[in-house]
């Protein structure tokens, strides 16, 4: 998921930026976009036996060759578990065994990572009833509502749970704010606002007003509601402070969904999880007599206490619980003068596989998520494999990236190379191909120094660092990087900029809005033979550059004063590395 595709996206990414300052008037005409939602691009021959000489520099042919393969039919979506994920695995470890690389799993190129699949059975009879005022309200999966368990189990059944609104959902002493306080919700269904606090009041005082904290993830309303024993939690979508529309959540919750088993990841889980649209929420307050829309206002304000409603819930699911493996993909240069340190580039290789009830194309190609980063990572590990870095450089093409960043959890929690001697991570998820830009965005700007040193590299391209354009959307939560993030190792998440060479930032808003409606997470995200890559190739130089900066130096990035990662990764260096056996 995630906020970098088409100069902003990153994702979970998900985003539709707000505009910038820059006065419209004065911008140049919008460029059309890279792919419009009326003209379909041509049709791609088969690719399984297609031959391409492969330069060691980074080149647009190069990133093409690898995308074409990369979202092509015959890999059917890379759907973890599936031939679409064999397919994919064995052709980036073929190009790394090209490339010269080594295993970067302790001699092995790929690591294991565990999975529960839990798919409901009959998604077309879920539904949500609501007893109130009464009567009896039903709301139907798909339309109105998504649901589905997080406990791995066949069978749920939730019946005549009362309801409560508990806001956003926040427990956190040291802003001061609990949502839960006064009320208990143990067995009781809980209705929560997406997003912060501080974000529909415009409020700085109020967590960081409209840019979004980890408070604000949907991941953690669900664990919240867990530890406070609900049993089940529903989050109403809004489509601006979500940042994504409804079809997304309705797409990715029809689908079976993976997680890692509990005993790798022991974090809360709750029976029932799901979400409910703005006007199903709007229907289900007013039945039990109350207007959601002015208690989600009463919600902003400090001292709220949670509201509950008249009003009963039950929900049956029955679901398919399947245990498989699914694997990351790891590979490296070693460092020739430091190789106990190392620098580690990511990206997922997963994407949603294909919906065969789905009328016409039904594959899910993901050819911006991520192909695009899979195809930099290749590139960039091509060239260092060429060059011979000082500090070792690791690849990693993660799994399950689509399924809550599982892939990346599970390697910062079983790495193959002690996270205390890793200097940096670079992710790279859904670039875009809409052209040569004047900037870059990062998006957490403002959390280390790592991305002070992009802009060192940006600069001698004579381009800027921009910063994140929509904070309050929480991109920086929303790929791989977050997970090494939350270990310490500074990250860095960065994608195209949005201001254009050729239309400016109105042509950069124009070519993400139409991928953010018409392309993320559907099956129109195909490769375009018409694309132009200069623009992307630019942008991965510009990874590539950093890490070679990183690579070829004795310099540790650090996280800046007020990050929240400063002091787990000052931490974690204090503490001698375990040797291998």
């Amino acid at each position: 998921m995630r906020r970098l595709a088409l100069a902003c996206l990153t994702a979970l990414t998900l985003a539709a930026c707000q505009s910038h300052d820059e006065d419209k008037t004065a911008a140049a005409p919008p460029a059309a976009p890279a792919r419009a939602a009326t003209s379909p691009p041509p049709p791609l021959p088969a690719v399984a036996n297609e031959q391409h000489t492969f330069s060691p520099e980074i080149t647009p042919d190069d990133f093409a060759a690898h995308l074409r393969v990369i979202s092509s039919d015959e890999y059917d979506g890379r759907k973890p578990g599936t031939l679409g994920e064999r397919l994919t695995t064995n052709y980036i470890i073929e190009q790394f065994k090209r490339m010269g690389l080594e295993p970067g799993n302790k001699g092995e190129w790929v690591q294991s990572v565990p999975a529960v699949s839990t798919a409901l059975t009959d998604t077309a009879n879920v539904r949500l009833d609501v007893t109130e005022g009464g009567g009896q309200e039903a709301f139907a999966f798909g339309s109105d509502m998504v649901a589905g368990t997080l406990q791995a189990k066949s069978d749920v059944d939730l019946k005549d749970s009362d309801v409560v609104f508990v806001g956003y959902g926040v427990n956190a002493p040291e802003a001061q704010w609990n949502d839960f306080d006064g009320v208990d919700v143990k067995g009781k269904t809980v209705i929560i606002l997406v997003n912060d606090p501080g974000w529909n009041a415009n409020d700085p005082t109020l967590f960081k007003g409209r840019e979004m904290t980890y408070y604000g993830r949907w991941t953690y309303k669900f664990e919240e509601a867990a530890r406070q024993g609900a049993a089940a939690a529903f989050i109403v979508h809004q489509t601006e402070p979500a940042a994504y529309n409804w079809n997304v959540v309705q797409s990715s919750w029809s689908t079976p969904r993976l997680d890692l088993p509990q005993s790798e990841d022991p974090s809360p889980r709750l029976p029932v999880a799901g979400w409910l649209t703005h006007e199903a929420a709007q229907r289900l307050f007013a039945k039990a007599g109350k207007n959601f829309d002015d208690l989600a206002k009463q919600a902003d304000v400090r001292g709220f206490k949670a509201v509950p409603l008249e009003a009963k819930a039950s929900i049956h699911l029955q679901s398919a619980i399947t245990h498989s493996l699914s694997n990351n993909v790891i590979g490296m240069v070693k460092g020739s003068d430091k190789p106990d340190e190392a620098i580690v580039y990511t990206a997922h290789w997963d994407h949603l596989g294909h919906d065969p009830s789905l009328k016409g194309h039904q594959i899910y190609n993901g050819a911006v998520d991520n192909g695009t980063g899979i195809a930099a990572l290749l590139e960039i590990a091509g060239k260092f494999a060429q060059d011979k870095p000082k500090r070792t450089v690791i690849f990693a093409a993660v799994t399950m990236e689509e399924s809550g960043l599982l892939g990346s959890k599970y390697y910062v929690a079983h790495p193959p190379f002690p996270l205390n001697k890793t200097v940096a991570d670079i992710n790279m998820d859904a670039l875009p191909i809409t052209g040569a830009t004047k900037d870059m965005e990062v998006v957490g700007l403002g959390q280390g120094d790592l991305e002070d040193m992009f802009a060192e590299v940006l600069k001698a391209d004579g381009r800027v660092v921009s910063g994140d354009a929509s904070p309050e959307k929480g991109h920086y939560f929303r790929s791989d990087h977050f997970n090494f993030a939350k270990a310490g190792v500074p990250a860095l998440a960065a994608g195209g900029g949005i201001d254009m060479v050729v239309g400016g930032k109105a042509a950069g808003e124009a070519a993400e809005e139409d991928y953010v409606k018409n392309h993320y997470h559907q099956p129109t995200d195909v490769y375009d033979m018409r694309w132009n890559f200069d623009g992307v190739t630019q942008n991965v130089k510009a990874f590539y550059a950093l890490g070679e900066k990183l690579a070829d130096s004795d310099v540790w990035p650090v996280w800046k004063d007020g990050s929240e990662f400063k002091s787990v990764r000052e931490t974690s260096l204090a503490t001698p590395s375990k040797k291998k056996k």
